[in-house]
């Protein structure tokens, strides 16, 4: 067993006790009813548990999972096959925190090359719930040691977009299963505008090789380019190259182009990753689409 203790996603129905969720069982599989890829639930944390349900008790927030999930499409054979340490671990609970400025951009990071999962991969910044901790608690304190923005829970307005079902690696493709995540995306709104927000990044060169500031051209442009889909891509005009900030290995910030496909880019069904933004993220992106306005063609780049 773990010798560090771990938040883990515990599941139940009705009036049923909450059971700790086998690391091989698909969370969305067990509450969908016809295989659907995306479910309402209601979650709450107790006693260190992430505890999912799916009663009417309280507001449900989606949970999805990629057409292609290797929970989903895991044969009891495959199942077998994953060595026993990793079958014990369960399923863990990440927070990732989209952090919305003032003129309405959102913080993107990519993953630095070295991690051992979605290495130089776009997502927001997040890691895992430590226990004891609260979401908006393990949101503010992955912010902070990956980007050096440090932001009091009074200064936000958090608000829960959705649950993802992650794992890694992402495709039977590539592997089999080594981690299993719940991850919850909470919506941070800040009062200041990204160039103000920018001039606080600090991001750790361990685990951030780049940052850029979405905009809503940009998100909806990353959000059509859906994975395990060839749907047309929604450019809207944008540029060929993207403005972001590369982190050199002490910590310094330098600005450079990346290509717009880069952002664009979908998950290869085969072979080795690619950058990109992750599925989840897309998936992040387009709940946090929903809660804007219309948009205001005079106010979009400020």
């Amino acid at each position: 067993m773990d010798k560090v203790r771990r938040v883990l996603v515990h599941i139940c129905r009705e009036t049923a006790a909450p059971q700790r969720a086998p690391f091989v069982q698909s969370i969305t599989g067990h509450f969908s009813v016809g295989g659907e890829d995306e479910v309402q639930v209601n979650c709450c944390l107790d006693k260190n548990r992430f505890i999912l349900s799916g009663g009417d008790e309280g507001p449900a927030v989606p949970l999805k999972r990629p057409a292609f999930c290797p929970m989903k499409h895991l044969s009891v054979t495959e199942a077998a096959a994953i060595p026993l340490d990793i079958q014990q671990r369960g399923v863990d609970v990440g927070v990732a925190i989209l952090l919305q400025t003032a003129n309405q951009r959102v913080l993107l990071t990519r993953r630095a090359k070295e991690l051992h999962i979605f290495p130089n991969v776009w997502v927001p910044p997040g890691g895992h719930l430590e226990p004891d901790e609260t979401l908006l608690d393990a949101g503010l304190r992955e912010l902070q040691e990956e980007t050096g923005l440090k932001l009091e829970a009074e200064e936000v307005c958090p608000k829960i977009l959705g649950l993802w079902e992650s794992v890694y690696p992402p495709m039977l493709s590539r592997g089999h299963p080594q981690r299993h995540h719940i991850v919850v995306y909470m919506l941070l709104s800040s009062s200041l505008s990204h160039l103000q927000l920018q001039c606080c990044l600090r991001p750790s060169p361990a685990e951030v090789s780049a940052c850029l500031w979405a905009d809503r051209p940009l998100v909806r442009a990353i959000v059509s380019a859906k994975d395990g889909e060839d749907r047309e891509l929604q450019l809207d005009q944008l540029p060929s190259s993207i403005s972001v900030s590369q982190v050199s290995s002490d910590g310094a910030l330098s600005d450079c182009c990346l290509p717009l496909k880069v952002l664009v880019s979908r998950a290869p069904a085969s072979g080795p990753d690619v950058q990109r933004v992750s599925t989840g993220t897309k998936f992040a992106l387009e709940l946090w689409l929903r809660t804007l306005g219309p948009s205001d063609p005079n106010n979009l780049t400020l």
